[in-house]
């Protein structure tokens, strides 16, 4: 489903591919986030993937206009999970409200992996 905002001239339509590339940016952006994770449900492995590839790690819900946003990301080694994780909830959320218009309903974190970054 796509979000939507209706104003005088008209209505302009948001795909969750662009929130979710958006989204992906910006989450890569946060100290402590090496980048976004996929998981492989029939090995379970979890690999890093590229930047060209970011959305894959990122699944975007849009519901009554509001946005859920569920990151499957590896972070750097050393740092505090959760203070990594609050400053990417915080940072995405800012900026994808400002971004698209919408609500931020919700956002989920999944730390697939941890990596020693060089």
């Amino acid at each position: 489903m796509k979000g939507k905002i209706s104003n005088q001239l008209g209505e302009i339509q948001i795909g969750p591919e662009v929130i979710a590339l958006y989204a992906g940016t910006t989450a890569v952006e946060c100290f402590g986030i090496v980048g976004m994770a996929a998981v492989s449900m029939k090995d379970g492995l979890v690999k890093l993937l590229k930047k060209e590839s970011l959305t894959h790690g990122i699944n975007v819900q849009i519901k009554d206009n509001r946005i859920s946003v569920d990151f499957h990301v590896i972070v750097a080694y050393g740092v505090s999970i959760s203070a990594v994780c609050d400053n990417l909830i915080e940072s995405v959320k800012y900026k994808l409200e400002e971004f698209t218009g919408m609500e931020v309903e919700k956002i989920n974190v999944y730390v697939e992996g941890v990596r020693v970054i060089d």
